[in-house]
């Protein structure tokens, strides 16, 4: 699967989409809203939007700076666990996740780089 998942096909980016969000599920209860995946060589990246959740939106309003250090340990936990699911699920040589997530707007982007 590692020389195919490489290979820019809908069926790819369909299993890819699925992963992606069963992580999401499990971390935050729901889906992305948004999400496209694109692979060009060895980079796998989602582009993504979440669903605001009601505890998020009450600690933004509460405590703000909490609220960014939350983001960023959930942002953290995100990239370990979808790397997980990745190597487990697709045997994936993975080198690096590296994700950027902007709470204001609820937007993700995560790229994953592969061994070459």
């Amino acid at each position: 699967m590692i020389a195919i998942i490489q290979i820019d096909t809908s069926q790819n980016k369909k299993v890819l989409a699925h992963i992606y969000n069963e992580v999401s599920k499990e971390l935050f209860g729901s889906g992305t809203t948004l999400l496209k995946v694109s692979i060009d060589q060895n980079i796998i990246t989602f582009q993504a939007k979440h669903r605001r959740s009601p505890r998020s939106a009450a600690l933004e309003g509460e405590d703000p700076g909490l609220k960014l250090e939350v983001d960023f340990k959930l942002s953290l936990l995100y990239k370990r666990k979808l790397k997980e699911k990745l190597e487990q699920e697709l045997n994936l040589p993975i080198e690096a996740v590296l994700r950027d997530y902007d709470g204001a707007t609820q937007r993700a982007f995560t790229n994953i780089v592969l061994v070459n």
